[in-house]
């Protein structure tokens, strides 16, 4: 869920890796494990493999377009950058999903290259704007789909339900202003743009 600068020993550790796979690797874990939190740990009930879907297309939608974002606007810029699945972290948040805790961190955009402060804070704020921008998409379709509408035996208004709250929370939660997190490289660069970023999550996380 954040961009990190590689260095030449990282360098070789993106070799024989294709974007594509890792980002489906990566889409698959986070859904999996979003769908067994949704249910609880209950993988047999009869629900699970329906709200397994509502996940692929919420939770998992959101952090692949997340970590695209990322990589989109990184190369923008003329740098390296290459998406590496957390093989790890995505195995222990499936396990933890069981609890139910649902611990998401599926891997990281690295991205090398000259950079001003300007394009590392764009690059970083990318990710959380996508997951706003889709929150605030799901909210909208939820005010002008009619109720009951269904996809696939899939109710609409509750997959916008779930693609509202968990992109609005994954937009916010990414703009925490320390360590790793993308709020950290926005705040170093502007800190007007961080605080409108951080007002905008929290009106769509606590307002609506």
């Amino acid at each position: 869920m954040r961009d990190i600068f590689a260095t030449p020993s990282d360098e070789a550790s993106l070799y024989g890796r294709n974007d594509n796979i890792e980002l489906l690797k990566a889409w698959a874990g986070t859904s999996l494990a979003f769908g067994i939190f949704m249910v609880s740990g209950q993988v047999f009930s009869s629900n699970f493999m329906y709200l397994l879907a509502i996940a692929a297309f919420t939770c998992g939608l959101g952090f692949l377009l997340h970590e695209l974002a990322h990589r989109v606007v990184a190369r923008k810029f003329g740098a390296e950058a290459h998406f590496v699945a957390n093989n790890g972290w995505l195995v222990i948040s499936i396990i933890v999903a069981f609890f139910p805790v649902f611990i998401a961190a599926p891997g990281a955009v690295w991205h090398r290259g000259y950079l001003t402060a300007r394009q590392g804070g764009l690059i970083a704020l990318a990710g959380p704007v996508t997951n706003l921008v889709l929150a605030l998409g799901f909210l909208l379709l939820i005010e002008i789909i009619p109720p009951r509408t269904e996809i696939f035996g899939i109710q609409i208004l509750l997959l916008c339900a779930v693609g509202h709250q968990i992109n609005a929370w994954l937009g916010l939660f990414n703009m925490i202003p320390a360590g790793p997190f993308d709020g950290a490289k926005v705040l170093a660069w502007d800190w007007r743009v961080f605080a409108v970023t951080v007002a905008a999550a929290l009106l769509l996380v606590f307002g609506v």
